[in-house]
């Protein structure tokens, strides 16, 4: 299978969340996923779930020839080997990694949904996103990130560090 462009987007609101996102890194670099492009890390307010520690988040492309369903699966084992816990939805987690898009793939699975479902929702997932792929689009919505982004009301995030 040929290698694809893949969107993944990053987060982390527990324990030492910037060493989390580097340890998340590494891993996927070790999951059959070439890292290409990593965007800056921002803090951000959680989502869906509000009263909890705020977020530190990024995106990644990366390029792997794997089907949708071993990313998925690949990146969920990361997750785990990382100590992440089962735990109420949108609520407190030490990372969390999910597939944004792949390239103009459009995946419905019942355990996963290609473009991410709630990505154009999302700031803390677009912002990043469009430093590093701006001009990638939504196959489902038929826009770019940034188009995405600028769809979005304003909100507060600040920038943290380039890893």
């Amino acid at each position: 299978m040929n290698k694809r462009k893949v969107a993944i987007a990053l987060g982390s609101n527990m324990g030492n969340r910037l060493e989390m996102l580097r340890s998340a890194l590494k891993e996927l670099e070790n999951a059959g996923f070439m890292v290409s492009k990593k965007s800056r890390v921002w803090e951000s307010m959680p989502w869906g779930i509000t009263n909890q520690p705020r977020f530190l988040n990024m995106c990644v492309t990366a390029l792997s020839s794997l089907p949708p369903l071993e990313m998925l699966n690949r990146l969920k084992t990361i997750e785990l080997r990382l100590g992440r816990k089962t735990g109420e939805r949108w609520g407190p987690r030490l990372i969390d990694l999910d597939i944004v898009l792949i390239e103009n793939e459009a995946v419905s699975e019942p355990n996963l949904t290609i473009p991410h479902p709630h990505m154009h929702e999302r700031r803390f997932v677009l912002l990043p996103l469009s430093e590093i792929e701006p001009h990638m689009v939504n196959p489902k919505l038929g826009k770019t990130i940034s188009e995405l982004l600028g769809g979005l009301p304003e909100e507060r995030m600040d920038w943290i560090i380039k890893i």
